[in-house]
């Protein structure tokens, strides 16, 4: 028998083919035929929403005309232009200042809502009180779960002339006078990803903290054994298991990088700011549904689309041959 195992082992070791028996996908089906049918209502909602919409890219490649009649009639029916769409936009004195925005809002959110998730996930895992955890947990969460509307009018209210924020600046002498937080344009970037990072910080912990309680605990006792602190525990277990779910969040980030988001800004842009609140988003929504030039908008949204697919296959070959982590 220990022959056998150790010729069995050598063979998977030179990789040669056992003649395992492969099972076949319709007895797979079959027998799981109860956990497809879980499957398929997720099936239908991601064929519906999110594969039979990409249809409409070709709105991007023709003039499209609603007055037509039908939807579809008028898309198909439309007159064909190619990438005039895309020239122009690309030509157009905005683009420019859209593409600032859009990146440097992207990229200051970036940089403040991708390690807080990170700071958060290590510092509830190391309250020891469950129920002082769990309400710290729970008011975590409760800010991802208050829609745009809510939340933006809770910002406004804070920056205003006699917000909270004025009257701390005062209180402490940093200022004089009221800061117009929200009429002055250089500060709108670092407004809206802080309220984003305050919005979904707790609710990108959960990531984390999963990883986390998916580590050994014999491996912290050894730690602690050999005389390590909380913090090495940190550093040399809990981080390096970490290492694996931070580049794979870190790929689907930079998939969103022109995604500014269009509720915070519509919501807290205004005329005052709007050199700086003009994303893609909000830019495709004034030309699209306010100016009605559909198809200009759709290649606006193409144009997003394509840049997010490239960047994210860009940025998951490096971080494979740098880390050997990917998403695919």
């Amino acid at each position: 028998m220990r022959g056998a195992a150790m010729q069995t082992d050598l063979k998977l070791r030179e990789g040669t083919d056992l003649n395992l028996p492969r099972r076949k996908v319709w007895p797979v089906f079959k027998q799981q035929k109860y956990l497809f049918l879980l499957m398929l209502p997720a099936l239908i909602w991601a064929i519906l929403f999110a594969y039979a919409p990409m249809a409409g890219l070709y709105m991007s490649f023709v003039n499209y005309q609603p007055t037509l009649g039908r939807f579809w009639y008028s898309l198909f029916h439309s007159e064909f232009v190619g990438l005039q769409w895309f020239r122009y936009f690309f030509n157009n004195g905005d683009f420019l200042i859209i593409m600032r925005n859009t990146l440097a809002s992207t990229l200051i959110t970036l940089l403040f809502s991708f390690p807080m998730p990170i700071l958060i996930a290590l510092a509830i895992n190391e309250i020891k009180n469950v129920q002082f955890k769990k309400i710290v947990q729970t008011s975590s969460y409760l800010p991802y779960f208050i829609s745009w509307v809510i939340a933006a009018n809770i910002i406004v209210t804070l920056l205003s002339s006699d917000g909270a924020v004025n009257a701390l600046l005062k209180f402490f002498h940093l200022t004089d006078e009221s800061i117009l937080f929200l009429q002055n344009g250089k500060y709108f970037w670092w407004i809206v990803a802080l309220g984003n990072t305050w919005k979904d910080m707790g609710y990108s912990s959960i990531m984390y903290l999963a990883a986390i309680s998916s580590i050994n605990p014999e491996l912290y006792e050894a730690a602690k054994v050999d005389g390590a602190n909380r913090f090495k525990q940190i550093r040399y277990i809990t981080f390096p298991h970490l290492k694996a779910t931070i580049v794979i969040l870190l790929i689907l980030a930079m998939g969103g990088i022109l995604n500014a988001g269009f509720d915070q800004h519509f919501l807290l842009g205004n005329d005052l700011t709007k050199d700086y609140s003009d994303v893609l988003s909000t830019y495709s929504f004034r030309y699209g549904i306010q100016n009605g030039m559909f198809s200009y908008a759709s290649a606006v949204g193409m144009f997003s689309s394509v840049v997010a697919f490239i960047i994210v296959v860009i940025v998951n070959q490096i971080a494979k041959k740098i880390n050997g982590q990917s998403l695919f």
